[in-house]
């Protein structure tokens, strides 16, 4: 956290890779420090729009001080809108690293579940690239549109399910890993709240070490306004009540430290 700036970042390249969802390269003293798990506060350069948008890191290049970021066009008027016109050569204004990325040193010598659903499927990519351990990477669609699939295959062992049946096992991540009799001893998640509900109850339920990555609408993106805090079993010393600031605490947490 302490290597967090704000700067002005180049847009090295960007291309829609689905539907909707699109893919941009940013040139960015960030790569250097930034970790699995992290995110960035992406600005536009519409005075009009005061706050920023978190972005998960889907990739880190630190050779080319670069930064992937893999997200979804929300609607019209809106930031991720504005950003999905950026050309290469464009600029815009970037608080990064953020967060607290995924424990990787967890998964040493253990099989390992990465999950990825919907729009949490991109940061699961560079922890796949970054953890040395049997990996099992399970990535949740909407469709047949199953962006980043080429990179995942690379990078460990993919299962793929789809809530329209098109493609891999129809239902969710979960429905995949019991369709094909996987088993793990920790998980990584990230992904929307119910998905990240059913795989902390799946992981009690087996016994197994579960870190989520929850996502939540936030405003400053740096723990000061209090805006994104999700339940906890410990008291926050911040607040002093069962709290934790996602922007700041997480967006990581270990399982049973969180009510979801």
């Amino acid at each position: 956290m302490a290597d967090r700036k704000r700067e002005i970042a180049v847009v090295a390249s960007q291309e829609e890779i689905a539907d909707g969802i699109f893919s941009m390269r940013i040139r960015t003293e960030a790569a250097k420090s930034a970790v699995p798990g992290q995110f960035i506060s992406m600005y536009t350069n519409d005075a009009s729009k005061i706050l920023p948008r978190p972005i998960s890191i889907c990739e880190i290049e630190k050779e080319n001080q670069t930064l992937r970021v893999v997200y979804r066009v929300t609607g019209r008027q809106t930031g991720t809108e504005e950003f999905s016109k950026m050309k290469a050569g464009d600029t815009l204004p970037i608080i990064a690293p953020l967060g607290n990325g995924f424990p990787l040193e967890r998964a040493e010598g253990k099989t390992a579940f990465l999950i990825g659903g919907g729009i949490g499927v991109p940061p699961i990519l560079e922890l796949a690239k970054q953890l040395h351990c049997k990996k099992q990477i399970v990535a949740g669609y909407r469709d047949s549109q199953t962006f980043l699939r080429r990179e995942f295959e690379q990078n460990g062992e993919l299962f793929i399910s789809a809530e329209d049946g098109s493609v891999g096992t129809k239902g969710n991540v979960l429905d995949a890993i019991r369709e094909n009799n996987l088993t793990a001893d920790i998980i990584y998640a990230c992904g929307p709240t119910p998905m990240l509900r059913a795989v902390k109850r799946y992981a009690e339920e087996k016994g197994i070490e579960c870190y989520l990555s929850l996502e939540e609408r936030m405003a400053c993106g740096i723990g000061a306004c209090l805006a994104c805090v999700c339940r906890t079993t410990e008291k926050d010393s911040h607040s002093n009540v069962n709290n934790k600031r996602i922007c700041k605490d997480g967006p990581v947490f270990l399982s049973t430290e969180v009510e979801i």
